[in-house]
């Protein structure tokens, strides 16, 4: 980046050479053809003067007249009414043709004065002519050459070529020096781009550096969540597989009687059944991680699909000696049915999971402020105050001794929670120690 800039820099300051030599060139050449036309003029009325041109034609005016100039800078020529060139300083004037039709010439015998500039390109001069019309009809020229544009930079351009040099490479020395202050505070805010106390020099940096900071925090957050799901799902496998190993070393070794084996072979197919839940749940969580792109939504009534789904879930209710209810009202949503369905599974098992005997689980679907949304109540344990934010959390448990003796695994919330961000809706919990829990997902 450096490099680019430096150059860059260097880049500018040679077009800007550039444009101020070419700039002040023909601004130069501007004033000094200027200066020229008005000298042409001060001569011509300095001559007109000096009354040498007032005097009556003559065949003998040449003899009669003598302007001739030091090294012949400024011609002299008087011009007949008819165009015959009367006299000229520089040349025989019978030897020139008629001048009646030369610009200036013309409009000097129109107009009172006239001048004009003729180039040759041959010779990188401008003649400038001027003529001014005498009180006895005659025309007097006066001009003068001189170095044309291209002529004059031509002359100057080693002077030029010389300055351009040094100020390109005065150019250079500045652009390396003011490319280091320029990017030294960017270098100075990478090196610290994790103190939040550093705030970028220039205001344009801001939006900038806050988005690389956030997504810095979120990429060390993430790093964080997965190394403590590693941790916690260790944890969690490391249970069931301890005690399957634990019972079926007793019952390799014929270290228990008939019934005990009985009874540690229950719990083996408890610990494998469980192990396998908790299998399946990080499974689905893995699924759900990687699903954002291509999940298949449609349109269809949540009341129909709750209604739907609700049965199989009415009977492991009962098993548990709980009643389960459901009420509401046709409400249309976009989603995707199979999710839907395991979101109502997961709110429903916990539902059941955490509560009283002969407790109830009330299922609703309703409009709440012109949204569906499904409702999940239950007469529950409850969920106390300052862990109902933590619930949505994976493997956390507000009971973990219950949660294990009833099959749960930790992480039926944190599906349900991922489910709904997927489906862009709201997730509200209200919930009392000892009265219930009630859940609200508004689509």
């Amino acid at each position: 980046m450096k490099q680019k800039i430096n150059m860059r820099f260097i880049l500018i300051a040679m077009i800007a050479v550039m444009v101020t030599v070419i700039s002040i060139t023909s601004i130069y050449y501007n004033l000094f053809t200027r200066q020229v036309r008005n000298d042409l003029r001060v001569q011509a009325d300095l001559i007109c003067d000096m009354g040498v041109f007032d005097a009556p034609l003559a065949d003998n005016v040449e003899d009669a007249i003598d302007l001739h100039m030091e090294n012949d800078l400024l011609r002299i020529t008087w011009v007949a009414p008819d165009g015959t060139v009367l006299y000229d300083n520089s040349t025989d004037a019978s030897l020139m043709p008629s001048h009646a039709n030369r610009p200036e010439i013309s409009q000097a015998f129109k107009n009172g004065y006239g001048e004009v500039v003729r180039r040759s390109d041959t010779m990188n001069m401008n003649t400038f002519y001027y003529a001014v019309l005498l009180d006895n009809g005659t025309v007097l020229r006066v001009s003068t050459e001189t170095h044309n544009i291209w002529s004059v930079f031509v002359t100057a351009f080693p002077v030029i070529l010389a300055l351009m040099l040094l100020i390109i490479g005065l150019c250079i020395i500045l652009a390396h020096f003011l490319t280091k202050q320029l990017v030294k505070p960017i270098d100075t805010l990478a090196e610290n781009i994790e103190d939040s106390t550093k705030i970028p020099v220039y205001k344009e940096l801001i939006p900038f550096v806050d988005t690389i900071r956030t997504q810095h925090e979120n990429i060390l957050a993430a790093a964080k969540s997965r190394q403590d799901f590693t941790a916690n799902v260790s944890h969690e496998l490391k249970t069931p597989l301890t005690a399957i190993s634990g019972y079926a070393e007793l019952i390799e070794h014929h270290m228990v009687d008939d019934d005990q084996q009985t009874y540690m072979a229950r719990e083996i197919g408890k610990s494998a059944e469980r192990l396998l839940s908790l299998i399946n749940d990080i499974i689905r969580l893995s699924e759900l991680d990687h699903s954002e792109e291509g999940i298949g939504f449609e349109e269809f009534d949540l009341y129909e699909l709750i209604k739907e789904g609700i049965n199989a879930l009415r009977m492991t209710a009962q098993k548990q000696g709980l009643t389960l209810t459901l009420e509401g009202e046709p409400c249309k949503i976009r989603g995707n049915k199979d999710m839907v369905q395991e979101l109502l599974d997961n709110l429903c098992q916990n539902a059941i999971r955490y509560n009283k005997p002969g407790g109830t689980v009330a299922v609703e679907v309703w409009k709440e402020k012109g949204k569906p949304t499904l409702i999940v109540s239950d007469t529950g344990v409850g969920i106390p105050k300052d862990q109902q934010e933590r619930v949505f959390e994976r493997f956390y448990r507000v009971d973990k001794s219950r949660s294990k003796e009833t099959g749960g695994t930790g992480l039926g919330l944190a599906i349900v929670k991922h489910i709904v961000e997927l489906h862009g809706a709201e997730i509200f919990l209200e919930s009392e120690v000892g009265e219930g829990t009630t859940i609200r997902v508004r689509f």
